[in-house]
């Protein structure tokens, strides 16, 4: 897959509006009940880039992204602002944020994962895109130690431990993360005038699977 390992712009992607999004099939049938389905295991975020801008400078730095990409020819990395941590926005990073996974005791490699808890229903999403130097893991409370114990692939959100954990062993991880995005469209269209009298661009990004 066509990936630039690089972030779009924090200062741009703040302030910014978009979220997850579904795909439902719903089906009313003739007694009135409904049947509903879903294709997707997984939800799928939607950005507008270009409400982040706030000058002019800041659309040079956007058409300055936009050309490096190709348009919609390769991803990169966004900053979801509203959820870009393991644990609570207001929180500190901890080993303990997410349980990842149980150990098996021949496995040694597992994936970062985000578990969105709602009374008895949670949904696991895989996190593909942790950001360097915040990832924290710990097994049975005991924090580990980056290089020493444990690598991670940045790039797929894999983490590999050098030394297999015992069977049954709890693993916890806590990280920031990047969403992998795409821009949806191969057009900007920007106005200085228009800018100037509030007007900002429409720049829409969507969510990729990688």
């Amino acid at each position: 897959m066509s990936f630039h390992e690089i972030r779009f712009p924090a200062s741009l992607s703040f302030g910014s509006v978009g979220g997850p999004e579904r795909r439902t099939d719903v089906v009313t049938l003739a007694n009135g009940f409904e049947e509903r389905n879903t294709p997707w295991a997984h939800s799928r975020r939607r950005y507008d880039a270009g409400l982040g801008m706030r000058s002019l400078d800041d659309v040079e730095i956007l058409i300055s992204f936009f050309e490096a990409r190709r348009g919609q020819m390769f991803g990169f990395r966004w900053k979801d602002w509203s959820d870009f941590k393991s644990g609570r926005a207001s929180a500190e990073i901890s080993c303990e944020d997410q349980v990842i996974a149980i150990a098996d005791g021949r496995t040694s490699e597992f994936p970062l994962v985000k578990t969105y808890q709602s009374g008895a229903f949670s949904y696991v999403r895989p996190i593909k895109k942790p950001v360097p130097g915040t990832v924290r893991i710990g097994v049975e409370q005991d924090e580990l130690r980056e290089a020493l114990d444990y690598e991670v692939d940045t790039a797929s959100g894999m983490v590999r431990f050098l030394k297999t954990p015992a069977e049954t062993m709890r693993i916890t991880a806590g990280y920031e993360f990047d969403v992998p995005v795409r821009f949806d469209t191969d057009r900007i269209q920007t106005s200085v005038a228009s800018f100037q009298a509030g007007d900002v661009p429409n720049v829409p990004v969507v969510e990729v699977r990688v």
